[in-house]
């Protein structure tokens, strides 16, 4: 099991290590690498074409601004691609999430939430993809939905 997650620039790191933590509390093998599909578009078509070969099974991408990382990247390979929009000065993240999101028909991307949120929800939904064959990741995944759910009871039994 092999996530890579992938983002323009370095700056994208603080929002995009939240989808590595997420994974790495389940145990899946991660890999990062800045790639920019801007500034080293040679560096991404290879990226995107040998993702499979390289033994990538899901790949998150994280971009600002155009945001075409996810979709460039999606039109290159088989392999899943979830992309997360990350927050930006100028539209707090709407350009990010609007590029990521209106992909046309045929070429997919899974689009979150907009910065952290979106980061966590992206490494949760890439262990997802990977318990369908996975029995024990999917087990993990059952813990962790019971200890959100008994944090929620914890809230509500402050309240009282």
């Amino acid at each position: 099991m092999v996530v890579s997650i992938v983002m323009g620039s370095s700056s994208d790191w603080p929002t995009m290590k939240k989808a590595k933590d997420i994974l790495v509390k389940f145990g899946v093998e991660v890999r990062t690498e800045v790639v920019s599909a801007h500034r080293t578009p040679i560096k991404m078509v290879e990226y995107a074409q040998c993702a499979k070969d390289k033994g990538i099974d899901v790949i998150i991408a994280g971009a600002g601004g155009a945001a075409h990382l996810p979709g460039m990247i999606a039109s290159m390979t088989h392999v899943p691609v979830i992309g997360v929009p990350i927050q930006s000065k100028s539209l707090s993240g709407l350009d990010s999430l609007y590029s990521i999101v209106q992909m046309p028909g045929g070429v997919p991307v899974a689009t979150m939430a907009i910065g952290e949120a979106g980061a966590t929800n992206a490494g949760l939904f890439a262990a997802k993809i990977l318990s369908l064959s996975n029995p024990e990741l999917y087990e993990k995944l059952s813990v962790y939905t019971k200890e959100l759910e008994q944090k929620v009871e914890d809230m509500q039994d402050d309240l009282k």
